[in-house]
């Protein structure tokens, strides 16, 4: 079969950053949503593929009781894809400080916390999280328009403080790519429905996107490629 144009993507991602090397532990962030649904079909083909570094990967589903609960058919899916699914329950609101209002922010947070403690309690070295090139340049956006600074989510990174690398491989994929694939592969499109939430600066953040590259692939493609090729003698 051929390999799908969104795994070209990656695969292109992957490459260019190192993403994957011999002896890899890879832990996936699966929230159920399409992006990390992706990676973890991503991920399950990689390790049927004849040649490259041998790794080892697993997903991790951080379950809270303000989310909804992983589908069925996606739990399916992931041992029918050969990759491990652990499901860790967290309660986000229980570790809310008193005084503190409940946010996507501090969710966000929490869940990560818990994906690095498993990852380096269980020894994994890499954790792979599902944002695409769309939240890459919102991210770019909205750094460079409300702090001033240019910055934003790398492909990329490792921690200063613990034994984990971060890893973007959806970096070169953006969201009508990771949609008609999820579409054709028929995956659940579920979406964060909690009453907590409170997107209106990353929702600003795409509507600009949108405006400023007409939705063209190729022209969010050149900005993220510019982040790469800065001319510093042309900049204050």
């Amino acid at each position: 079969m051929a390999n799908p144009r969104l795994f070209r993507a990656i695969d292109h991602g992957v490459a260019e950053y190192s993403m994957i090397e011999e002896g890899d532990r890879i832990l996936i962030g699966a929230s159920g949503g399409k992006d990390s649904t992706a990676l973890v079909e991503y991920f399950g083909s990689r390790l049927i593929r004849k040649g490259g570094p041998k790794f080892e990967v697993a997903a991790v589903h951080v379950a809270t009781e303000i989310g909804s609960p992983i589908d069925s058919d996606l739990v399916t899916r992931f041992a029918e894809w050969g990759v491990p699914l652990h499901i860790i329950g967290l309660s986000v609101l229980g570790r809310l400080k008193p005084g503190r209002t409940m946010n996507c922010w501090w969710c966000s947070t929490q869940r990560r916390t818990e994906l690095n403690e498993f990852a380096i309690r269980e020894g994994y070295n890499k954790i792979a999280l599902g944002h695409h090139l769309d939240d890459i340049l919102e991210t770019l956006l909205m750094n460079a328009l409300a702090k001033g600074e240019l910055s934003t989510m790398p492909p990329r990174l490792k921690y200063d403080k613990y034994p984990v690398t971060i890893i973007r491989p959806l970096c070169f994929a953006d969201i009508p790519m990771i949609v008609h694939h999820a579409t054709e592969r028929g995956y659940i499109m579920s979406t964060c429905t909690c009453t907590y939430q409170d997107n209106s600066g990353r929702k600003n953040a795409r509507r600009k996107l949108e405006a400023l590259t007409d939705g063209k692939y190729t022209e969010k493609v050149n900005l993220f490629e510019a982040l790469r090729n800065i001319k510093t003698g042309y900049l204050p």
